[in-house]
């Protein structure tokens, strides 16, 4: 018996540690108004649209969107951008493809049925030109990290000088958001990096938050239908509690109560 209860302690202490570390570890992140949160939540479709050229401009010579096709772009629920659009943004990526009738591969503009043009061709050829590190495809990354939205949104605007005595190896970076503070990736974001094709002002924060809600709705294309179709049920839920009630009532009100 004695044992068991200094087991018990033991264990109380571990885990109690543990837990006042990782409550010192969190650090709060950034919050702004997404468009797509709550039951009425729509994606902004000029966020989306710009999200995807930071995208195509800043992050895409890296990191993959290996699940999203062309036509996606012009979907609804989407950027939403018009067919012809969609099929000049395709047409301006080479895709390798083939064979062809003499067995050999060649490469054509890009057409709508295409998923989006991979930066390198393998895993290794990733990590060689990135030094070691493999930077992650995009596709579904917002699902893919604690925090969502929100720890996407503040990486990208989380990048400090180090404090005092810490050291960082070459190629490193830190950034207050990142899981241990340590980040591979230079920062990539400035005002002014992208002139925005709607005329929006590209600041850090801007490009940020569009970026992320391209991001989003990638990982989330349905988003807005299943919205809608939650709040159908409700609606339907609700009113078939009303029929529920008033039949029960009239059923009811045939009874005559006992004296």
């Amino acid at each position: 018996m004695k044992n068991f209860f200094r087991i018990l302690i033991i264990l109380t202490i571990v885990i109690g540690s543990q837990t006042n570390t990782n409550a010192a570890e969190k650090v709060e992140y950034l919050k702004t108004d997404w468009s797509f949160k709550g039951l009425f939540g729509k994606f902004d479709r000029g966020a989306l649209q710009r999200g995807y050229q930071v995208y195509t401009e800043v992050c895409s010579s890296c990191h993959s969107m290996k699940y999203l096709s062309y036509r996606n772009l012009a979907e609804k629920g989407g950027p939403e951008f018009t067919e012809a659009q969609a099929k000049a943004i395709a047409a301006s990526f080479e895709v390798i493809d083939g064979p062809n009738a003499d067995g050999e591969m060649f490469t054509r503009p890009g057409k709508l049925s295409d998923k989006f043009v991979m930066p390198y061709e393998n895993v290794k050829a990733a990590q060689a030109a990135n030094g070691g590190a493999y930077p992650p495809d995009m596709s579904v990354l917002v699902k893919a990290r604690g925090g969502g939205v929100d720890y996407i949104y503040s990486l990208l605007q989380g990048y400090e000088d180090p404090p005092a005595g810490i050291v960082l190896d070459e190629g490193v970076y830190y950034n207050k958001y990142m899981y241990g503070n340590k980040i591979k990736m230079a920062n990539q974001l400035s005002n002014g990096l992208v002139e925005y094709a709607d005329g929006t002002n590209s600041t850090v924060e801007q490009m940020s938050k569009d970026v992320t809600t391209f991001l989003m709705w990638a990982a989330e294309p349905h988003l807005e239908s299943r919205h809608q179709m939650g709040f159908k049920a409700i609606l339907y839920l609700i009113i078939l509690t009303i029929l529920v009630y008033f039949s029960m009532k009239r059923i009811w009100s045939r009874i005559e109560t006992e004296v």
